[in-house]
């Protein structure tokens, strides 16, 4: 092979490379944090910040430490608070998503153990991000203790 040859391959290698980096979106997963349990508890929060750098979309979690683990809304319609299930939580460009007590949450349930504060738990984030194209993230959360509330503001729990 010349050195032709192996510029060439090098080059056309290198910008493969670059053309799989740039289709991948970059997402980061800050402040990921699991309320801890008490012995018997079946169901747990997990909550974190993500930041996506091009409009995506959180699909899914998984934990092995979870039979299931769903993505739940919090939200408040004629004074009634309602939680229930998403499809899916919006990350649009460059702007930080909340996942808190709040609003948005992961539920962790059919816990297959108790959840202890100091605990590291494994999660495993599906997004997909505007072209249809899937990444995974893994993210390990330390459980907190149950009377820690993280950022959330007291005041609106009266």
């Amino acid at each position: 092979m010349t050195a032709v040859q192996t510029l060439k391959r090098l080059t056309f290698g290198l910008t493969l490379l670059g053309l799989a980096a740039h289709a991948s979106a970059q997402v980061q997963v800050s402040d990921a944090w699991v309320r801890a349990t008490v012995a018997g508890q079946t169901s747990s929060g997990a909550f974190m910040t993500v930041t996506a750098d091009s409009d995506s979309k959180l699909l899914s979690v998984k934990s092995p430490v979870a039979k299931d683990v769903q993505i739940h809304e919090m939200s408040m319609k004629d004074d009634v608070m309602r939680m229930g299930p998403v499809d899916s939580v919006a990350l649009p460009a460059g702007k930080a998503v909340k996942l808190d007590p709040e609003g948005y949450h992961v539920m962790l349930m059919g816990l297959t153990g108790q959840i202890k504060q100091g605990d590291q738990v494994p999660l495993t984030l599906t997004l997909e991000n505007a072209k249809g194209e899937k990444q995974t993230v893994e993210v390990t959360a330390p459980a907190r203790a149950l009377t820690d509330m993280g950022d959330m503001d007291h005041s609106k729990m009266h």
